[in-house]
């Protein structure tokens, strides 16, 4: 799966479906992105489909790039993609902004 196109280098979009059948070309996209850039930023406007396989992804990234001292910042969750996360029990902004490193509107 290509990379799409976004307005910053360090960014990379998710496509519409981050679910389980679509994972392995996600997980690619992160993948190659992570490997270009030292600061990744990850769009999530347009995620249609997210389940848990997608949280677990996205932990993951944000897990590893903490590790490498690499900053990895999620911007503008889609509806769907913050009914996943409750879904799979991030109840509340605290608990999302706990793991998640998030810019919001880009700031």
């Amino acid at each position: 799966m290509p990379p799409e196109a976004t307005e910053s280098k360090w960014s990379v979009r998710l496509p519409a479906d981050c679910s389980i059948a679509a994972i392995r070309g996600v997980y690619d996209l992160i993948r190659d992105a992570f490997g270009r850039q030292h600061r990744l930023e990850i769009d999530c406007s347009i995620v249609d489909k997210a389940d848990v396989t997608s949280i677990q992804l996205l932990l993951s990234t944000a897990k590893t790039g903490e590790a490498q001292g690499r900053p990895v910042v999620l911007t503008y969750f889609s509806q769907s993609l913050r009914n996943t996360l409750r879904r799979a029990g991030f109840t509340t902004d605290a608990m999302v902004e706990q793991h998640f490193r998030q810019e919001k509107d880009g700031v």
